[in-house]
């Protein structure tokens, strides 16, 4: 059979699912037209029904059996839609599972070359190199002080002592230097020592008489 006809191609889901949609629209056609036929079969027997009984009779015979053939095709139309349904689902089935099987494959060659055990080793040498990694910044960070011990006491009095001479520095330079260290006079004082000497003198006088 192969010899004369050859090889039957391979169908695919989505050509049967086509060529069962035709066949519907073909159905569907052909239940249109036989419900054409009925509804005039029908009118003849109404025309004739009270004028000629056999030509009515006739006309109900022959809708009575377009509406079998119409029944047929019902019954064709939702075995084709169930299994047009059915394909669907199949081809939905079919699809899903092979994009599963691909991940896993995927997965399968990720995890070909890692263990466990690898992974394991790996984030152990990854916690000692991080451990590594901080000690040498802080050792880093730490100063340098070339053998030198400080005292931070003496650090900190040096500190003192070279604010304070800022500090006289800037009083200088708005005060004068005849103010600096000078202990401030008051200037009722002259007058004190003034009336002082006059009662003294006064107090002489009264003597002498």
């Amino acid at each position: 059979m192969n010899l004369f006809f050859g090889r039957k191609a391979k169908v695919t889901p989505k050509d049967s699912i086509v060529e069962l949609r035709n066949t519907l629209q073909m159905l569907e056609k052909r239940e249109t037209f036989l419900q054409t036929k009925i509804d005039n079969e029908l009118q003849i027997a109404k025309t004739n029904a009270t004028k000629n009984r056999r030509a009515a009779l006739m006309a109900l015979k022959r809708k009575k059996q377009y509406e079998g053939q119409i029944e047929k095709i019902s019954g064709s139309r939702l075995t084709i839609e169930t299994q047009v349904m059915a394909i669907e689902n199949a081809n939905v089935n079919l699809e899903t599972m092979k994009a599963m099987r691909a991940g896993a494959e995927a997965m399968k060659g990720i995890h070909g070359a890692m263990d466990i055990n690898t992974v394991d080793q790996t984030m152990e040498e990854i916690r000692d190199q991080m451990e590594l990694a901080n000690e040498i910044s802080d050792v880093i960070s730490q100063p340098v002080g070339f053998g030198i011990e400080m005292d931070e006491d003496e650090l900190l009095a040096e500190l003192d002592g070279l604010e304070q001479e800022e500090l006289d520095k800037k009083l200088m330079e708005t005060q004068g230097p005849s103010q600096i260290g000078l202990p401030s006079v008051p200037n009722h004082e002259p007058e004190e020592e003034d009336e002082e000497e006059a009662e003294l003198r006064e107090l002489r006088e009264s003597m002498a008489m």
